[in-house]
């Protein structure tokens, strides 16, 4: 049987399924290309580089994140964000990449900024609420890849013990929120 065409889409899929099976360390385009059986420089087609199928990745983790709205609690849309970026393992690095490099599009600092709307910089506010959620991504994926692999053991010392407090309140800061009070 002859191998299969693939298109864009298709390649993020093997993409994220092999980065839940394998990591990031271990995702290339050749382990990808051979998963779905075809030569490397067939990829090529679809992406430049593997940077540029990493930011179609990213997309495809923040896809879930809602659409930009100004009535948004910017609380919500900070945890659909982290929730995005924690269902994939390895989701926050990979996303902070696409970031880093400014790569992909800007779907969830949109959706931040339109929630942080009464803020009189709502842009970089955005930006930086985004980047704390990224961080706080990769803390607990990497406490909690620690762990699988017995790196580590579960105690009082866990710097995610308080993940949820310690989120909501760095949230809160950043959006100039008191504790229970929600935006304007």
């Amino acid at each position: 049987m002859p191998p299969s065409r693939h298109d864009r889409h298709g390649v993020i899929d093997c993409a994220l399924r092999l980065l839940d099976e394998v990591g990031l360390p271990d995702l290339s385009m050749r382990r990808i290309a051979t998963e779905l059986d075809v030569q490397p420089s067939a990829l090529y087609w679809h992406f430049p580089n593997k940077q540029s199928l990493l930011a179609g990745v990213a997309d495809r983790i923040l896809s879930a994140v809602p659409d930009p709205d100004p009535t948004a609690d910017p609380i919500r849309v900070a945890r659909a964000v982290l929730d995005a970026l924690l269902t994939y393992r390895d989701g926050a690095e990979v996303v902070m990449s696409a970031y880093a490099l400014r790569l992909g599009a800007p779907r969830a600092q949109r959706a931040l900024a339109a929630s942080l709307r009464s803020h009189p910089q709502s842009e970089p506010m955005a930006d930086a609420a985004f980047e704390f959620i990224v961080g706080h991504a990769m803390l607990l994926q990497q406490r909690m890849h620690a762990q699988s692999i017995g790196a580590v053991e579960p105690d009082a010392d866990d710097p995610t013990a308080h993940s949820d407090a310690v989120f909501d309140t760095g949230i809160r800061a950043l959006a100039g929120l008191s504790a229970g009070r929600s935006p304007v």
